[in-house]
């Protein structure tokens, strides 16, 4: 029984790497909560240069636009890219698809909002985790 349960477990594993995706995989890699793969760390720098902030809080924790850190816990990546790329119009969010940095940056914008999200990268400064 114990390898039939092995096995089982194995083919599910197996079967995460196949489609590209393991259980536990995460679209950021972050050490000590402040240091992160580059791609995450491009995202950051997109959000600081948009002042996304303005709108959404310094903590992703909401002002007059909503709180990233409680939509980033429902919405998939591709709603996060439709929202961000199309925007919100009846709710005040702008379409950033003609922004050459978010386009460009828009899977490390994801990595980033989700790590805070996830409780993973914490508010403030990061580094490019090496």
């Amino acid at each position: 029984m114990k390898i039939r349960g092995w096995i089982a477990g194995m083919a599910f594993a197996l079967s995460g790497l196949v489609s590209g995706q393991a259980a536990d995989d995460k679209p950021y890699r972050v050490a000590g909560g402040n240091k992160v793969d580059k791609a995450t760390l491009e995202g950051w720098r997109t959000w600081r240069a948009l002042a996304c902030e303005r709108c959404h809080g310094a903590r992703q924790e909401g002002m007059v636009g909503p709180s990233l850190i409680e939509s980033l816990r429902r919405l998939s990546k591709d709603e996060f890219k439709g929202s961000v790329l199309k925007g919100r119009p009846e709710k005040g969010m702008p379409n950033f698809d003609g922004s050459k940095m978010v386009t460009e940056n828009i899977d490390g914008l994801y990595a980033y909002l989700k790590g805070r999200a996830d409780g993973a990268i914490q508010p403030g400064r990061l580094e490019e985790l090496k």
